[in-house]
């Protein structure tokens, strides 16, 4: 790479830390943030204007921006909030609303509604943006489709969302476990509606396979952003094999719902690119055809797009705070490109107020 002829040919960027300042880095976060992306791929995503100086004693800490006045989010708390807990922990459970520091835990949980994660709370994947701790997980717990399908058995939920840690270290990545705590809960609540988020299973056909015939209700899998920075933000993770599995899902007929981050450094151009993709990627199948080009299959239904928010100084920096205005622009493009529900705003998360987000795509089903 040319050298820039305003700076210095050994810059202080590209120079090594001193050993205090590695261990203390190390200290930090022991693994690398994300896995190591450069290690095994050409980077396209630079972050070395986001590298901390170690170099000397001195205590150095990321500017933290303040947020702006749409994200204000509803503080934990109330009587509502305090029984969805205790039922949680009653039995044993992990949620994802705790182990990802979620913005909007308050107002869901308030609202009796929480987002149960299986599998253990422990990923065996270190993505840049994600809050769940990373390292070697207990061995799976096989009494744990029981005990969520008894946590729901008579809560009165019309809805529930079921995620999950990456298990790649066992052979069908959970899915064994994901496709019992379905039918589980199909059986304990028969009048409920089942949305999974899931893995990508490396690519494990058989396994998603294994989720399907269980039958949820909305099968999601988040690319979570834009191709150009996958290596950074989900480098054990691929474009292309997220847009396959939500292909696989579309053409077994199932409801299929992604979603992404915006303001860690994605253009808004890439975003519509994104759109483009999701709507020829996951339709190249025989399946269903989609209603309005029968030369196509059906694509993914639904996309939520959301803010993201750094956890801890260890993770991915925020790069701007995109304004309602803009989530009000990729929610006109997205759906004028053939997405047939976008749910777009800075609060936004996946799982938030999926109950809603199921009612809007069932009602605008009941309207075509």
């Amino acid at each position: 790479m040319p050298t820039d002829p305003a700076t210095p040919s050994e810059s202080s960027a590209t120079q090594k830390p001193s050993n205090a300042g590695h261990s203390r880095t190390l200290a930090r976060h022991p693994r690398p943030l994300g896995g190591d992306p450069i290690r095994t791929l050409r980077p396209t995503v630079s972050l070395s204007s986001m590298i901390l100086n170690n170099e000397d004693d001195a205590v150095h800490h990321l500017s933290v921006k303040k947020k702006p006045s749409w994200l204000k989010a509803k503080l934990p708390g109330g009587e509502n909030f305090r029984a969805t807990k205790a039922n949680i922990d009653s039995h044993k459970l992990h949620t994802v609303c705790e182990e990802a520091a979620c913005p909007n835990m308050g107002e869901c949980w308030a609202r009796g509604i929480a987002t149960i994660m299986i599998l253990g709370d422990t990923c065996t994947r270190a993505c840049g943006f994600c809050n769940v701790k990373t390292g070697k997980p207990l061995p799976i717990d096989k009494d744990e489709p029981r005990r969520v399908a008894e946590s729901l058995r008579g809560a009165g939920l019309k809805h529930i969302v079921i995620t999950s840690v990456d298990r790649d270290d066992v052979p069908d990545g959970g899915a064994g476990i994901w496709a019992e705590t379905i039918m589980r809960t199909r059986e304990a609540c028969p009048d409920m509606s089942i949305e999974v988020l899931i893995g990508d299973f490396k690519g494990d056909e058989a396994a998603l396979q294994m989720v399907i015939d269980a039958q949820p209700n909305i099968i999601a899998h988040n690319l979570e952003t834009v191709r150009r920075c996958h290596p950074a933000v989900r480098p054990s993770a691929r474009y292309e094999r997220t847009m396959e599995l939500l292909k696989r899902v579309k053409a077994q007929s199932a409801v299929a719902k992604t979603g992404i981050m915006v303001g860690i450094g994605e253009r808004k151009e890439e975003v519509f690119e994104l759109f483009d993709d999701l709507v020829a990627m996951t339709a190249d199948h025989n399946g269903p055809r989609d209603k309005h080009d029968q030369s196509r299959g059906d694509a993914c239904d639904i996309i939520t797009i959301g803010q993201y928010l750094q956890p801890t100084r260890n993770h991915l920096p925020i790069d701007r705070w995109v304004h309602p205005d803009e989530f009000e622009e990729y929610k006109r493009v997205g759906e004028s490109k053939g997405i047939k529900l976008v749910v777009s705003g800075p609060l936004v998360r996946s799982s938030y107020l999926a109950d809603e987000q199921a009612d809007m795509f069932g009602l605008f089903d009941e309207s075509e």
